[in-house]
């Protein structure tokens, strides 16, 4: 087996595994929301690569037989990237309003905070 044409998912596994150790690791809650929008973006590019097929065309009719790429994922990986960005807005919205109210975005200062009050 060709390991080398499978790039793409070579790149998929090494986002994901980035954005996941992000998350894990980091304490400051903007660094994670960086870490799940890596691991967001691994899932659109598994999708959209699972999508594609080797020599298949857009899917338009045409009077000549042709083998066609199926457009579903493409079109769920579009919702998906807006409910991704609406989402990242949100939790950065969410984390201004801690900092304002905790005055940091850590989290080992934040549940310090929770437990002195």
């Amino acid at each position: 087996m060709n390991w080398v044409g499978l790039y793409n998912y070579w790149i998929v596994i090494f986002l994901m595994m980035t954005g996941f150790y992000i998350v894990v690791s980091q304490g400051n809650l903007v660094k994670k929301l960086v870490g799940l929008n890596l691991f967001q973006t691994s899932v659109f590019i598994q999708y959209i690569s699972m999508g594609k097929m080797p020599g298949g065309t857009a899917p338009i009719e045409s009077s000549a037989p042709a083998v066609y790429s199926n457009p579903l994922p493409h079109v769920l990986i579009l919702t998906a990237i807006v409910v991704g960005v609406a989402t990242t807005a949100l939790g950065l919205a969410l984390a201004v309003r801690i900092k304002q109210a905790y005055g940091t975005v850590e989290e080992d200062r934040i549940r310090e905070e929770d437990r002195n009050v």
